[in-house]
């Protein structure tokens, strides 16, 4: 039997765009049950071959789950990003893009930092690395640009996170015109002072309040594995900008026999690309 999708697989001009705190890898000793990514992986890779996004940005991952989600996703798929680390090591915000519809022009990875060209640096108050990544791609059906951001900010500092933020938007600053979407566990709700930044001074709109059609009721994205709860706590972002459209929006919540394929519900999106001028 074949998993339903929330969103499913996108033809031009739209996109399906998906946000998703895959959850860390763990050492066996540190994880229990359904954390264990040996447990996790097969629902990862179930829910990602129902949904089949245009573009798939993850934050928590290893190389190896990277590796694993463009696996999932099929042979066309390409990944950019590396670990916050100095060395391109640990955890990361790789973007994920179906390299059949999409063509990389370039990319980048910056620091969320005071020195955003030194890699593994951090001088916001976060104890860790934070990065953004940076894509840009053209359809290939279509010819439009699309900007992808995607970054995962601190859990302990407010500063951090509001700084971080603030790096993000002068980084997009000068260039508002092109399609842009902003995927990012923000580790804050929606109101909170860094998603002031980014949707004021930074010109985005949250997909949510701007899409057509909601598909679900407004989950919760931390979960924590268990069953999904409708609070509004949105923690993870889906942003848009440089008229994109919204088509629908929604949180994933699917769970398998019972089992989440993360501790976050993934924010997902089906995106229309304005017209290019001719």
């Amino acid at each position: 039997m074949t998993d339903l999708p929330l969103v499913g697989p996108a033809s031009a001009p739209d996109l399906s765009i998906m946000g998703f705190n895959i959850r860390r890898r763990l050492p066996r000793l540190l994880s229990r049950g359904r954390d264990r990514w040996a447990t996790r992986a097969p629902l990862v890779g179930r829910l990602l071959a129902a949904e089949r996004p245009t573009v798939v940005a993850l934050q928590e991952s290893f190389a190896d789950q990277t590796d694993f989600v463009a696996h999932s996703l099929g042979t066309q798929y390409r990944a950019v990003g590396r670990g916050r680390n100095a060395d391109g090591g640990g955890e990361g915000c790789p973007v994920i893009y179906d390299s059949d519809r999409l063509e990389l022009i370039d990319w980048r990875q910056l620091a969320l930092s005071g020195t955003p060209q030194a890699a593994g640096s951090r001088s916001f108050g976060n104890p860790m690395p934070r990065v953004v990544v940076v894509a840009r791609l053209r359809d290939r059906s279509t010819g439009a640009a699309l900007r992808v951001v995607n970054t995962h900010l601190d859990p302990f500092s407010a500063r951090s996170r509001l700084l971080g933020a603030r790096l993000i938007v002068d980084l997009l600053s000068g260039d508002a015109d092109t399609p842009t979407v902003l995927t990012c566990d923000a580790n804050a709700p929606t109101g909170s002072p860094a998603y002031r930044e980014l949707t004021g001074r930074g010109g985005l709109a949250d997909a949510w309040h701007a899409a057509d059609q909601l598909l679900t009721p407004e989950w919760n994205t931390y979960s924590g594995y268990r069953a999904p709860r409708a609070g509004g706590r949105r923690i993870d972002w889906l942003l848009v900008g440089g008229g994109l459209r919204v088509l629908r929006a929604g949180v994933n919540a699917t769970r398998f026999d019972g089992g989440a394929a993360s501790d976050h519900e993934p924010v997902q999106a089906l995106l229309r690309l304005p017209a290019v001028a001719v």
